[in-house]
C-alpha cells in the first residue's frame, strides 16, 4: 500500500535559489520537449527520454539538475497528452497542450532516487535532496517503508512543502466485520446530515474570510505591475487563499477521522459536482447570484471530503460506498413527518447496503427508529481535537 505524507521544508536562501532554478530548468525541458513532440508524426515517449542526453549537451547548464527530475519532465508530458485525448473520447471541447509558464509551473519530482531522509538530534530532520542540499524539515510524524517517489512544492505564499510517498509493503488491512453503519446526505446549509441524527454545520470558510480577501484583492489591482509592492500584495492575497484551503481541509479530515472511527460501513451520495456547476451557468439568473450560488457550491469541498473519506476508510479497512444521489429527498418510504435531509441520509444508506450485496438484511433502514430531534454540531466543535462529535 502507498501512502503519502506531506511536510513543511525549510531551505535557506541559497537553497531556495537553486531549487528554484531547477524549477525554471525542469520547465524549459518541458517547453523543450513539447516543442518537439508538435514536430513528431507520432508520439514517442522514448524517443524523446532518449533525446535528454542531446539536450544536456546541447544546454550544458542542464547538467546541474538530478537525471530524474528531467525525465519525469518527460513523464509529465505523456501523461498531459493521455488526459487531453481522454478528455476528446468524453466529448469535452479542448485544445493543444499548451507550453508552461513560470507561475504555472510550481513542482519538482524526485522520482526512487535523488532524495532520503537525514535524521537529528534537532526538531527537524533534514531531507537530502540531490545537487540541492540538505533542506530542512519538520517531520510532525514518522512513517516505515521504501520512500518511492518526492514531490517538492512551492505555493504562492513562498512556502514549501515535500509530498513523500512511501511504498508500506508489509501493511496488510484486514476488512472490519460491518457491525455499525450510517448515511449521510450533504447539502450547503448544513454540511451533513446522518442517519444517526447528528447535523454538521457548514463552516463557510471562504464566505467568512471574503471580506479580506476583497480588500487585498482590490489593494493588489492597484498596484503597478513588475513592483516590488504588487510582489508583496500578491504574496498576502496567497496567504489568505492558503488560509482558507487549509481550514478546509482541516475540518474535512476531522469530520472523515470521526465517521471512520465510529462506523464500519459509509454509505455517500455519489455527486456529480462538475455537472452541479453546469447546471447553475444555465439557469436563468442573473451572473451575480450564479456567481455566488458556484461560490457556495466550491466552498463546501464535498469532492475533497469524499477523497479523504475513500482513503481513510481503505486504511483502516472500513467499507464506503457511493450511490446514486437520484430521488434521494424525494422517496419517504419511513413517512412525510421525518426531516428531508434526514430522510435523504435513510434512502443513501439503504442504497448503499443494496449495493453492498446480500448478508446485511439486518442492517436495513427499515429498522432503523427516527430520532425525536435532530442534534445539530457547530462546525467550532468539530474543529476542536478529542471533544467533537460528543454525544448529547
Amino acid at each position: 500500500m502507498q501512502k503519502t505524507y506531506r511536510y513543511r521544508l525549510y531551505p535557506n536562501k541559497e537553497q531556495e535559489q537553486t531549487l528554484l532554478w531547477t524549477m525554471r530548468q525542469c520547465k524549459f525541458v518541458y517547453n523543450m520537449m513539447l516543442e518537439w513532440l508538435q514536430k513528431q508524426d507520432k508520439p514517442d515517449r522514448y524517443v524523446l527520454q532518449n533525446s535528454l542526453s542531446e539536450l544536456k549537451e546541447q544546454y550544458p547548464h542542464l547538467k546541474g539538475v538530478y537525471s530524474k527530475a528531467l525525465q519525469h519532465e518527460v513523464y509529465r508530458l505523456f501523461s498531459n497528452l493521455k488526459a487531453l485525448s481522454q478528455s476528446k473520447k468524453k466529448g469535452r471541447h479542448v485544445g493543444r497542450l499548451r507550453f508552461k509558464s513560470s507561475a504555472g509551473f510550481k513542482t519538482i519530482h524526485y522520482n526512487q532516487s535523488g532524495s532520503k531522509i537525514i535524521p537529528t538530534d534537532t526538531r527537524c530532520n533534514k531531507l537530502h535532496i540531490s545537487k540541492v542540499g540538505d533542506i530542512p524539515m519538520c517531520m510532525h510524524r514518522n512513517f516505515g517503508g521504501n520512500i518511492k517517489q518526492v514531490v517538492i512544492k512551492r505555493y504562492g505564499s513562498g512556502r514549501w512543502f515535500a509530498s513523500i510517498t512511501v511504498e508500506e509493503s508489509d501493511t496488510v488491512v484486514q476488512k472490519r466485520p460491518i457491525k455499525k453503519i450510517v448515511g449521510m446526505d450533504m447539502g450547503i446549509t448544513e454540511f451533513l446530515t446522518d442517519t444517526t441524527g447528528k447535523i454538521v454545520e457548514n463552516p463557510k470558510y471562504l464566505k467568512k474570510s471574503l471580506k479580506r480577501l476583497k480588500h487585498r484583492q482590490k489593494r493588489l489591482s492597484r498596484t503597478k505591475k513588475k513592483s516590488n509592492n504588487r510582489r508583496k500584495q500578491i504574496v498576502r492575497v496567497a496567504k489568505l487563499y492558503e488560509q482558507v484551503a487549509n481550514q478546509r481541509s482541516d475540518f474535512c479530515h476531522k469530520v472523515a477521522k470521526h465517521y471512520v472511527d465510529s462506523f464500519d460501513f459509509i454509505s455517500v451520495e455519489d455527486l456529480n459536482i462538475t455537472g452541479m456547476l453546469k447546471s447553475i451557468d444555465g439557469e436563468k439568473k442573473s451572473k451575480r447570484i450564479k456567481r455566488h450560488m458556484r461560490r457556495n457550491t466550491l466552498d463546501v469541498s464535498w469532492r475533497k471530503f469524499f477523497d479523504i473519506l475513500s482513503y481513510k476508510a481503505e486504511w483502516a479497512g472500513k467499507t464506503m460506498v457511493k450511490v446514486d444521489p437520484s430521488y434521494t429527498s424525494q422517496i419517504y418510504k419511513y413517512g412525510k413527518s421525518l426531516d428531508r435531509d434526514y430522510n435523504a441520509s435513510l434512502n443513501i444508506l439503504e442504497r448503499g447496503l443494496k449495493q453492498v450485496g446480500q448478508g446485511l438484511s439486518e442492517f436495513m433502514p427499515l429498522e432503523i427508529v427516527p430520532p425525536p430531534e435532530l442534534k445539530t454540531v457547530l462546525a467550532s466543535t468539530v474543529i476542536e481535537l478529542g471533544s467533537h462529535f460528543q454525544n448529547h
